[in-house]
């Protein structure tokens, strides 16, 4: 990420996506932590970005967008269920960011198969590249 600002909007829609279900569990606060320090948020602007709504700042580089949208689907699997909301909104989160659906349901499926859904970055952008041809 380019600047602070796009940092904590990242993170600030994660913090959005993983409230989705109706709940945070444990190990997403714990995900969402790990990602707030790798973004070098402090944590008292990780905190604040659970009070206050942030302004969601649009992410240029397509290579952002996916990683992005993985973090996402990472957080989602984080509570070991799959509600329908978070199905929901992951789709629409990616579309909004400019996504080919298709390939965000094969990263999905990939991640699904996959121990720990943790896929190898090639995968990823392996799946967004089969749908640009």
């Amino acid at each position: 990420m380019n600047t602070y600002e796009q940092r904590l909007s990242l993170l600030a829609e994660m913090i959005e996506f993983a409230r989705v279900d109706g709940e945070l569990h444990e190990r997403e606060l714990e995900f969402l932590a790990l990602v707030a320090r790798q973004l070098k948020i402090s944590q008292d602007a990780f905190i604040e970005l659970f009070r206050q709504p942030y302004d969601k700042i649009v992410i240029r580089d397509e290579n952002q967008r996916i990683h992005q949208f993985y973090r996402l689907a990472l957080l989602m699997q984080c509570d070991d269920v799959r509600h329908d909301e978070e199905n929901k909104s992951i789709h629409e989160l990616g579309i909004n960011m400019g996504l080919n659906p298709a390939a965000m349901d094969r990263v999905l499926k990939m991640m699904a198969k996959a121990p720990n859904g943790i896929l190898e970055p090639e995968q990823i952008l392996g799946a967004f590249r089969e749908q640009h041809n």
